[in-house]
């Protein structure tokens, strides 16, 4: 797991799109929410340069995060992001309590290995497809994985690599394929080379047709 990601944030009482807006605007701060576990919501604001930094790094979308609060330190993760469709600058944040004992649904980030080997795309001159790239878990905080990795070395063209195929920590489950079967979808597949299956065929020669005349004499004649 990668280091904690440590926010400090600050108690707001002026609420309010008006007042959001004021943060963003006048102080760089971002309004922020904390909820969930056993204390009540608390309206935050947090450092709009922190955040630009901390939005960087990989993990502070998917890993547990320490939400500094006036001295007091409490682990959260993300649950809503919304960001300035034009500037792509974040706006507000959602975050949610986490306790040691309860399960957690996150998305964690798949990393894709061994592309440039894979048999597939190799041997084969296939087309590498990725259908998804980050997958919802659940699993205690402990054993909240920084990603999953995914291993393409051996996928052959025309096969794909399904939930199921993946290889998950001790602890952890796909939220999904707690749903039923047919919810275990491709995550990455390996597209056949466009004309491979034609110039297959055409190695194959076709038989010779009869010559009819040959037919004809073959039925009998004269004699």
């Amino acid at each position: 797991m990668s280091d904690s990601i440590t926010l400090t944030a600050t108690v707001r009482t002026d609420v309010g799109k008006g007042a959001s807006r004021r943060l963003r605007r006048l102080e760089d701060k971002v309004p922020a929410i904390i909820y969930g576990g056993d204390k009540a919501p608390k309206k935050l604001s947090l450092s709009g340069n922190e955040i630009l930094k901390a939005s960087q790094i990989e993990a502070f979308y998917s890993q547990i995060l320490n939400i500094s609060i006036e001295g007091a330190s409490e682990p959260a993760v993300i649950r809503d992001l919304q960001r300035n469709p034009a500037s792509g600058r974040i706006q507000h944040i959602d975050f949610q309590r986490i306790s040691a004992d309860r399960q957690i649904n996150v998305n964690v980030p798949l990393h894709f290995i061994n592309e440039a080997a894979c048999v597939g795309v190799k041997m084969s001159g296939g087309t590498l497809t990725y259908n998804l790239t980050e997958v919802e878990i659940s699993c205690l905080p402990a054993d909240l994985p920084e990603f999953i990795e995914v291993d393409m070395l051996e996928i052959e063209a025309g096969s794909s690599v399904h939930l199921s195929d993946l290889v998950l920590p001790q602890g952890v489950t796909v939220v999904a394929l707690t749903f039923g079967e047919d919810r275990d979808i491709p995550v990455a597949s390996v597209t056949a080379r466009r004309g491979a299956s034609d110039a297959a065929a055409d190695e194959v020669e076709p038989a010779a047709e009869a010559d009819p005349a040959d037919t004809a004499d073959d039925e009998g004649g004269e004699g």
